[in-house]
């Protein structure tokens, strides 16, 4: 009954529109303090201080530190130039294509995955140049804007993955080896995308094609080369086992200064307050539902559902990929509804214990959570990838909606066969680590 309440509540104040920290944290702490939810000897102080101790315990972590740093970079090297740079020396590699720019912006969003490990991020600093870029080359709008939100997506996909950080916090799982196992299908999802770009080029008669040239490879090269250095620097560093994940995210802000200021001279000293506001207020509305989520989720556990919902499970008796289809279906449902570090903090402490009963990898079951999570993102009603490229190209939510649907699909695909092919998530990290 008190986990019912809590849920119909939590829905009920997102559909109100609350933000969602405050739609997770105000039933919970309204029913740990209610009359007769505890023992009356758990006398009311008791209560208060468990709240405090559960707020500040969802967020004491070192690991977590690699959030606000990682966002950070992100901003820097989204106002310092590197945009355009990867999209022409993307372009030069893949531009010969038909639907060349297009493929080029999602090559573009796979290097940049590898800085910011933010989708938001990805899609605001990719789609302000490439959009008007593909509209002059006759790509529709919505077009554009679905395309640029589907490279968003990978950001949480091919690491540094800031979803992935907090399902290795909640989890205790590796979170290096939850970086390698969502390397390849990152890539994957890239290609996917890239092969849904060049049949609609071809039947529409969409963008220009131009000649293959080494001479243009490599002048884009050398004025991308500071660009690229970034993710061979974070991702050599957490793959190599040379720096952690919270210690490449520092270097990746050194990094992006240097790259920024001293490099591409397209960032001043006068511009980083502003970065810094913009970048932590959003890293903070992530802590801060992680916070209120762990109230929730204690609040959960203390009415013993991941048990009885293990025991409901288990009496289905379904087989364990009847199961994991199960679990997938519900994660994309949950994607479409709910921002993608809420759905983390809910649901991942009831989800991981059942690992063990569908017989698969604890790792690769996190690496499938966060893919699940990032179709959400292109997905209405609430998918941040759809809305900020719709923001960037000027066109409706429903318009971009209709022309996301073939890259969901290719999404989808790729979500499946790593399901049920696990060498395409555990392969890397065995290969590395094990």
């Amino acid at each position: 009954m008190i986990v019912a309440l809590l849920f119909g509540a939590l829905f009920l104040l997102i559909a109100l529109g609350l933000p969602i920290a405050l739609a997770i944290g105000l039933p919970a702490i309204g029913l740990i303090l209610a009359p007769g939810v505890f023992p009356p000897e758990v006398d009311f102080a008791a209560l208060g201080q468990t709240i405090i101790q559960q707020l500040f315990a969802g967020v004491d972590s070192f690991d977590l530190l690699a959030v606000p740093l990682f966002m950070l970079a992100g901003s820097i090297m989204e106002r310092g130039g590197i945009s355009q740079q990867l999209i022409d020396f993307s372009d030069s590699l893949v531009g010969w294509a038909p639907g060349g720019l297009g493929c080029a912006v999602i090559v573009a969003s796979m290097f940049f995955a590898g800085i910011s490990g933010s989708a938001a991020a990805d899609t605001a600093a990719l789609g302000a140049v490439a959009i008007p870029a593909m509209v002059r080359q006759g790509y529709p709008p919505a077009f554009a804007a679905a395309l640029v939100a589907a490279g968003g997506a990978i950001g949480v996909i091919i690491p540094p993955s800031i979803p992935m950080v907090i399902f290795g916090f909640l989890t205790n799982v590796s979170i290096a080896e939850l970086f390698a196992g969502g390397m390849l299908v990152g890539v994957l999802f890239g290609l996917s995308f890239m092969a849904v770009t060049v049949w609609n080029a071809r039947r529409h008669r969409w963008g220009t094609r131009r000649p293959f040239s080494l001479r243009f490879v490599g002048t884009s090269l050398r004025q991308a080369l500071w660009s690229l250095g970034a993710p061979v620097i974070v991702l050599g560093g957490i793959l190599g086992g040379i720096v952690t994940v919270t210690e490449a995210a520092a270097l990746a802000v050194f990094y992006a200064l240097l790259v920024a200021m001293a490099v591409n001279r397209q960032l001043g000293w006068r511009d980083l307050p502003a970065l810094l506001v913009e970048s932590q207020v959003i890293a903070a509305t992530i802590l801060f539902i992680i916070a209120m989520a762990k109230v929730f989720t204690w609040l959960v556990a203390m009415q013993q559902t991941p048990a009885m919902l293990q025991s409901a499970i288990t009496a289905m008796a379904l087989p364990p990929w009847g199961l994991l289809l199960l679990v997938t279906v519900g994660l994309l449902i949950v994607g479409c509804v709910m921002e993608t570090t809420a759905a983390l903090i809910l649901l991942v402490p009831v989800l991981a214990p059942l690992t063990g009963y569908m017989g698969i990898d604890p790792m690769h079951f996190g690496v499938l959570v966060v893919v699940n999570l990032a179709i959400g993102m292109l997905t209405p009603p609430v998918g941040i990838c759809l809305f900020v490229s719709c923001g960037v190209a000027g066109v409706t939510l429903g318009q971009v909606g209709r022309a996301v649907v073939p890259f969901v699909v290719a999404a989808v695909a790729v979500l499946l066969a790593a399901s049920y092919w696990p060498p395409l998530i555990t392969w890397l990290p065995a290969l590395i680590y094990r």
